[in-house]
């Protein structure tokens, strides 16, 4: 027993001994252990932070050779054979074969070659395998450089791009940039001083921004984990309260100084408001007259933004694509997994499209001012693509509508209502918000002028696609008289707009959503609208609200009563702070839409911060402009990622109006089926399904 054991451990050993010299040879054979040798004493040498980093990095370059012997010249194939059987035979006997005449031949010569690169493909497999051993040894990618950059946007203006470099197997590499929008608005017919100013505010403002991430910033980051970016938006909280300190500091040290080198006088005190006009004989005592004695609250000054401060937002977008980038995932599931707690969740939804069409707002050249923004929201039982394909159809019969207008003709008597003066021929231009600007005299003709056409085209408002008007009341305001200015000549006080809003949502009940119908000063009107139309359609505050730093500052989103908030990543807006600004949204219940500005750039990282909040919309803009194009393509490609993977989750809004749209769910739902089915989602034959 002993010796069969004995004999069964030298056989072990023997076995053993014979695979170790067959490993040497082969290794040999290949220029292993030079390579490796080479490999170590350089290492050594240049002592590199990141050990294993550099030896996967120092490999990858010099890969094992692709044939295991030295390549032989060219020649004819019965000399190739017979070296390649000669070489065949003397690996034979090296790898211990009884004899090497299982290998004459050309099919003992292809046999070994067929053995030789098995051998080689395992043995490049198993170093493969120690590579990327090493390679989770290795040490994360960090920051190395931020690099700030002045470049233009959608509008050829300036504004920040922002570059990342982080260290890769002791290498530094350039993983991403991004391009943030400003907060400053277009102004198209504004005076030329003020545009001359803005311009110089806005020139100083990016220059500030790329001075601080080339100087201070790059500095601050260097060593940071992208993964980290918690860490990385306290570094920039931090690095921004520092600089508004010093502004403080520095405005508080000039006025000082003014103050005591010479004695400013005392402006004299504003004249006080005019008097309420009389009431004319035989007027009739009513709601509207007394409310209109109010006077008007004047405007709140603007709040101030920190010149550079956009520097804040662009890099901590910058950093979180980057850790996107480097984890090989979307910019939107990186974002998802920072809401979430880095759990990921098992579904995200596509924010329903707000689309502008028509723009009559102040800046247009008809008479009509209220409606800034005519936008169409598709159906939700549509995918974005298909409702982006029904409003382009749209889009399309508005422009021959405007150019098959009519002539002008002869002014006629004035209308009851305020209209036009006879037929207007319509006219219209591509403005900065991707949609035409269209003159119009009264309120319901752009509304009349879709509405038609959705007829035309098979398709009811209400039903295949809804409506939301951006008021943008905050430019309609006439501080002279106190009132708004809804139509050239026409003006309504504050009482007076929640009756016009009332009105036209009874005779267009497809209007689901206003945006800014007041001031953020008219508190009690926004408070009575809400309380009129609240249940019908959504009161949503955009430019009528605080600022998300300011909204985070006090704590309280719900200064005015209202349905909604439009955010928007701007100046020192940080990932965090988006993740933050929407949980307090979603913990009041209200509506989160993810607005653009009026001077986008073409970086779509927008579409992916939206998908990754959860937020119940998203507001790019018209369907023209390739910085809005741009973003549109990008939903489009998020979508369809997520339903290949089937991670694209159902939108809730249907939920929203349970009694108004329960008749619209079943239309909804049925017209996606046979969307779906028919792949091509052409308008004309929606309600036909």
């Amino acid at each position: 027993m002993g010796e069969e054991g004995g004999g069964r451990s030298c056989g072990s050993t023997r076995e053993l001994q014979k695979l170790k010299q067959q490993a040497m040879e082969y290794y040999r054979e290949n220029d292993v252990p030079r390579r490796l040798e080479e490999l170590l004493n350089s290492t050594f040498y240049l002592q590199p932070a990141d050990v294993y980093g550099h030896l996967v990095g120092t490999w990858d370059q010099n890969p094992l050779p692709s044939s295991p012997s030295p390549p032989a010249p060219r020649c004819g194939n019965a000399g190739r054979l017979r070296r390649r059987v000669a070489h065949a035979r003397r690996a034979g006997s090296r790898l211990g074969c009884r004899g090497a005449g299982i290998l004459k031949g050309r099919s003992g010569a292809e046999t070994w070659l067929k053995k030789s690169r098995e051998r080689k493909w395992w043995t490049g497999n198993c170093w493969r395998k120690e590579a990327n051993c090493f390679s989770k040894l290795a040490k994360p990618p960090t920051i190395c450089k931020v690099v700030g950059k002045n470049v233009l946007d959608g509008l050829g203006l300036p504004t920040l791009q922002v570059e990342i470099f982080c260290t890769i197997q002791n290498f530094p590499k350039n993983i991403c940039s991004v391009v943030i929008a400003t907060h400053f608005e277009a102004h198209e017919n504004a005076s030329p001083e003020l545009v001359e100013a803005e311009e110089v505010e806005r020139l100083d403002a990016v220059s500030t921004a790329v001075q601080w991430v080339n100087e201070t910033l790059t500095e601050e980051l260097q060593g940071l984990v992208p993964s980290s970016q918690a860490e990385v938006d306290q570094v920039l909280r931090t690095f921004f309260e520092n600089k508004v300190q010093e502004d403080k500091e520095r405005k508080e040290l000039e006025k000082n100084l003014e103050d005591s080198t010479a004695f400013s006088p005392q402006p004299p005190p504003p004249p006080p408001p005019p008097p309420p006009p009389s009431k004319k004989k035989g007027q009739k005592q009513g709601r509207m007259e007394t409310s209109a004695e109010k006077p008007v609250i004047p405007a709140e000054p603007p709040e101030p933004v920190l010149c550079g401060s956009m520097a804040i937002g662009a890099v901590s977008l910058a950093v979180a694509k980057a850790s996107a980038v480097l984890d090989n995932n979307p910019l939107c599931l990186n974002i998802a997994l920072l809401k979430h707690h880095q759990e990921q969740p098992e579904k995200l939804t596509i924010p329903l499209l707000m689309v502008s069409l028509v723009s009559c707002g102040k800046s247009s050249p008809g008479k009509l001012n209220l409606m800034k923004e005519v936008i169409c929201i598709p159906h939700p039982g549509l995918t974005a693509k298909q409702g982006v394909e029904m409003l382009l159809e749209i889009q399309k019969h508005i422009n021959k509508a405007i150019e098959m207008s009519p002539p002008p003709k002869p002014e006629t008597k004035k209308s009851h209502d305020g209209g036009k003066r006879g037929q207007q021929q319509i006219t219209g231009k591509m403005s900065h918000l991707g949609c035409l600007t269209i003159n119009y005299d009264t309120i319901e003709q752009p509304l009349l002028l879709i509405q038609g056409i959705c007829a035309n085209l098979g398709l009811e408002l209400g039903t295949n696609l809804h409506l939301a008007i951006n008021c943008a009341a905050h430019e309609l305001m006439d501080y002279s008289k106190g009132k708004y200015e809804v139509m050239m000549g026409t003006y309504k006080n504050a009482a007076e707009m929640v009756d016009l809003y009332v009105d036209l949502i009874n005779k267009f009940p497809s209007i689901i959503a206003l945006i800014d119908p007041f001031r953020k000063e008219d508190s009690e009107q926004w408070d009575s609208i809400y309380n009129a139309l609240g249940s019908r359609c959504y009161i949503i505050a955009g430019t009528a609200s605080k600022s998300i730093s300011k909204l985070l500052e006090e704590g309280n989103i719900s200064i005015l009563k209202y349905s909604g908030l439009i955010i928007k990543h701007i100046n020192q807006t940080t990932m965090s702070d988006l993740v933050e600004i929407t949980n307090l949204i979603d913990g009041k219940k209200l509506i989160a839409v993810f607005g653009s500005t009026e001077g986008e750039s073409s970086d779509d990282s927008l579409v992916d911060l939206a998908v990754g909040l959860g937020v119940r919309f998203i507001k790019l803009g018209g369907l023209s402009r390739g910085e809005r194009v741009t973003k549109y393509n990008r939903l489009f490609t998020i979508e369809e990622e997520l339903g290949q993977n089937g991670t694209l989750g159902m939108c809730c809004f249907l939920l929203c109006f349970p009694l108004a749209m329960n008749k619209r769910t079943k239309i909804g739902r049925g017209r996606n089926r046979s969307l779906s089915a028919g792949g091509q989602g052409n308008p004309k034959t929606i309600n036909k399904c």
